[in-house]
């Protein structure tokens, strides 16, 4: 631990300038989270998985195909796979007048659908089972069935914005972070029709550095008189949970009215991760801390898990023997390194990799490999800067041990380590550990020997598990093939 020892003096005094701004990623983070249109949420969740099921039952008929177990489990992986990998937006994108770009990304989406499909069939034997003309039909008119049901609801929803059709008038209290990200939401939000018309804060306009003074309406003494006399609709409450008295004089002063009040709570005092909310025995609650594969989310990357490790194992099975081979052969000692690591929610589990080190450390004190190392075989530096070495661990994939894609394992050494050092360094244990990740790919694999480099890595970890999608895993594995095939000088 000698390279950390500068550090370990000055862990909390680390230069906020030095990490990457969270501002806008909370911004992002909290539009999403109180912003999500109900209309695209049904869509995504519902309507068009209910269209892409309904149109593969119905060309059962011409195609006089029976709709037995087998095609209704075809129907259920069709429903799963559209419910996560359509966004429910491609007629329904912000700048909806330029529909041709949410297109775009709606062809590409039911492309990996389709293709995901089909290696599932191929790999598990499925495709023998299914009319081939019946199943192209379907991937040829459910898209375009999802395109007729989107382009009749699309004049409905998308009135123009300056259109007072539908319009519901709001006003915001307390013009401080949560609020401005609010009012930043609902007008960009093309399918909200709520118009906003200002906000109410105590303080003087001179101290709301973000806000525009002819957006500030008034106090909030002057609340009650603006909201009967323009006929507000909406009241978004944000103000601090120190302010209750205050909230609950206006909420009385209030009670005359027709207006409906919402509060909105300060996220930003959150790191958020996955922000949601639940309900626990009828009892709502709120998420900031949570695993991105929850429910049908989780099932889809254990699903995308499988299938990739499955056609990844058939591909490079003679490369893994040849690797094998060359270790058994250059140096004595097992050809497979067995080494403890945390696996979702802080578990132990252990994890596969060729031996590229003459010495096995899974103890209290791990010390990282070096440049130089002299602890490396005679191939251990080739294996690790191809990263070779990391090949049997699809076989923890197929385990249910680790992902494809994730968080990369430090060993429980490190993890006891960092955890005390770095702020939110433990989050990342809220998924399974992954064979590549957002921070390998990003430039920080290899060695850590600063605690800003590892911090950086815990950064970019996350990213990962705030944004997570199935098209961010397929961009990590693309950028990681080709990282393997040109060499990672970061990797010794």
């Amino acid at each position: 631990m000698s390279h950390l020892e500068p550090q370990l003096q000055h862990a909390a005094m680390i230069d906020d300038a030095s990490m990457p701004p969270r501002l806008s990623s909370l911004n992002s983070r909290f539009s999403e989270f109180v912003n999500a249109a109900p209309l695209v949420s049904v869509f995504k969740s519902f309507v068009d998985p209910v269209v892409v099921v309904v149109v593969l039952y119905l060309l059962s008929f011409p195609f006089q195909v029976a709709f037995d177990g087998y095609t209704c489990l075809l129907a259920a992986f069709g429903f799963l796979l559209s419910a996560q990998v359509l966004d429910g937006l491609f007629l329904f994108v912000p700048g909806h007048e330029r529909p041709l770009l949410g297109l775009g990304r709606f062809a590409v989406q039911w492309l990996f659908i389709c293709m995901t499909l089909m290696l599932l069939g191929w790999v598990t034997g499925f495709a023998a089972y299914f009319y081939p003309p019946y199943i192209v039909a379907w991937f040829v008119l459910a898209p375009a069935a999802l395109v007729v049901v989107h382009a009749l609801f699309r004049p409905i929803f998308l009135l123009p914005r300056d259109s007072a059709q539908g319009q519901r008038r709001a006003v915001i209290i307390g013009a401080n972070r949560p609020g401005v990200a609010l009012a930043e939401a609902l007008q960009t939000d093309p399918l909200r029709r709520i118009n906003w018309l200002g906000y109410f804060d105590d303080r003087e306009s001179s101290r709301l550095a973000d806000v525009a003074p002819s957006r500030l309406l008034g106090t909030l003494r002057d609340l009650p008189r603006y909201v009967r006399s323009h006929g507000v609709h909406n009241i978004y409450i944000s103000l601090p949970m120190s302010s209750q008295p205050r909230v609950l004089a206006m909420l009385d002063a209030l009670s005359d009215s027709t207006a409906s009040i919402y509060f909105v709570p300060d996220l930003f005092v959150f790191d958020l991760i996955q922000a949601r909310f639940d309900h626990v025995a009828g009892i709502p609650v709120v998420a900031v801390c949570e695993s991105p594969f929850m429910g049908l989310r989780g099932v889809l990357k254990r699903f995308s898990d499988i299938v990739l490790a499955l056609a990844i194992v058939a591909l490079i099975w003679p490369v893994m023997l040849a690797v094998a081979l060359a270790v058994r052969l250059t140096s004595p000692g097992p050809v497979l390194f067995k080494q403890r690591r945390y696996g979702a929610d802080g578990e132990s589990i252990v994890v596969y990799k060729f031996r590229s080190m003459t010495v096995l450390e899974d103890g209290d004190k791990v010390v990282q490999a070096t440049r130089q190392d002299q602890r490396f075989t005679p191939i251990g530096g080739f294996l690790r800067r191809s990263s070779l070495d990391e090949l049997p661990q699809f076989i923890n994939v197929l385990q249910g041990r680790m992902s494809v894609v994730g968080p990369r394992p430090h060993a429980n050494a490190h993890n006891e380590q960092y955890r005390s050092l770095i702020k939110g360094y433990m989050m990342r244990h809220k998924v399974k550990p992954g064979i590549t990740g957002w921070a390998q790919v990003n430039g920080f694999r290899g060695e850590t020997d600063t605690l800003e480099k590892m911090q950086r890595r815990i950064e970019f970890d996350l990213d990962y598990l705030r944004n997570w999608s199935i098209w961010l895993d397929l961009k990590i594995v693309a950028k990681t093939a080709f990282s393997m095939a040109g060499g990672d000088k970061n990797a010794y």
